[in-house]
């Protein structure tokens, strides 16, 4: 009865085990939460006190598909300032939410036989987007001691004359990792040479730590803006996950392609959360780097914890809000009779035993590590770990 695109596709583990902690919780049972990738901080007020402004003054009707001319002025003039890239409206399509973008840009591109180069680890639904619109999925697999970095000859090594894609991921979601400008010389280079389009998953941007800077692909020079869409939101910079915006920029026949299938699907992003995002934009920026000051202590806590817990090795992401440590050192012990033989059985014991939720690393393409969310409070991540360590403790 079902197509198969859909008998293919997979649910989010990321979802799936924020449900199964969330029922525990329902049933009263104390469950600390290290799965779902959310900002725990609230909207700021003046981005909701523009959405209330919205909706007094009626703005509740449909908008252009593609959204605003007023909030696309507002993405561009974000792109210029953070990035130094220059688009026109035409090259700009606001949707719901940056997941939305990434599978607009899957549907525009993407067909038969196809091939998309995936660095792993990766986010999960990036495979399955490929899949879901009839595309092949290509892993590329990097190396922890390159910071899961993709190298030139990783990504050489797996293109082929189908190669249509790449999906670049920096801060990446789920290691932390960046790719800082040397590396991104490096993979412009192969892209260009191949005749590969760059898809640069930019959503963590504002979360990068030490002195870092972020750098767009995109800015590099002319060339490889011509073959890069840039996909970025609010969801992560600006507390603002359910609200459903996501913007992308590129070359506007892409963008053209994109805006004309959205408007087949969810027709235009919701009209206030428009308005708000236009405030998000445009307003003051104290509130991201109080969480980014945040974030950097909830990083540097959870990594100290997580390293002294025996089999964990943890290192210090420089981006995002996720820790990614090797647990190899783990697999093979056991308890209650229950062998632990990879990161899913892992995560089920340490849900079990220890009452937190977190992530098994297989589903992002390394089995060889579980991700923790530190999108949480410090008194959070202290009983968390500390709760970890207690479940580690009764495999033997």
């Amino acid at each position: 009865m079902l197509s198969k695109r859909a008998r293919e596709v997979k649910p989010s583990p990321t979802l799936a085990i924020d449900a199964k902690a969330k029922a525990l919780i329902a049933e009263g049972v104390d469950v600390v939460n290290f799965g779902v990738g959310e900002p725990d901080f609230d909207t700021p007020d003046f981005i909701k006190q523009a959405a209330k402004d919205a909706l007094d003054k009626g703005f509740t009707k449909y908008t252009p598909a593609a959204g605003t001319v007023e909030l696309k002025d507002a993405v561009i003039e974000k792109f210029k300032k953070d990035n130094n890239l220059s688009y026109t409206r035409e090259e700009i399509i606001v949707s719901c939410g940056a997941k939305h973008c990434l599978y607009n840009i899957a549907q525009a591109l993407f067909g038969p036989g196809d091939e998309v180069l995936i660095p792993a680890p990766y986010w999960v639904s990036y495979p399955d987007q490929v899949v879901l619109n009839d595309a092949i999925p290509v892993i590329v697999q990097t190396s922890e001691k390159n910071g899961f970095v993709a190298t030139v000859e990783e990504l050489e090594a797996k293109i082929t004359p189908r190669t249509k894609a790449l999906i670049l991921n920096s801060p990446s979601n789920p290691t932390g990792g960046i790719y800082e400008r040397k590396a991104l010389e490096k993979v412009a280079g192969v892209a260009l040479k191949h005749g590969i389009i760059v898809i640069s998953d930019e959503i963590y941007e504002k979360l990068i730590y030490d002195g870092r800077e972020h750098v767009s692909i995109a800015s590099l020079d002319n060339e490889i803006k011509k073959s890069t869409i840039v996909v970025n939101g609010l969801s992560k910079s600006h507390a603002m996950t359910g609200w459903r915006i996501g913007f992308a920029a590129g070359p506007k026949e892409i963008i053209k392609a994109m805006s004309d299938i959205q408007s087949q699907s969810t027709s235009n992003p919701n009209s206030i959360a428009q308005k708000a995002s236009v405030a998000a934009l445009r307003g003051p920026t104290d509130f991201i780097r109080m969480m980014h000051a945040e974030f950097e202590k909830r990083r540097n806590e959870i990594v100290k914890g997580l390293n002294k817990i025996p089999g964990f090795v943890c290192a210090l992401p420089p981006g995002a809000f996720y820790a990614f440590p090797n647990v190899t050192a783990i697999y093979g012990k056991s308890c209650d009779g229950r062998v632990i033989k990879n990161s899913t059985e892992l995560a089920l014991h340490i849900l079990e035993k220890g009452r937190v939720a977190l992530i098994p690393g297989g589903p992002f393409g390394n089995d060889n590590h579980i991700r923790l969310s530190y999108a949480t409070s410090l008194d959070n991540i202290k009983k968390g770990v500390e709760r970890v360590r207690e479940a580690i403790a009764l495999l033997k």
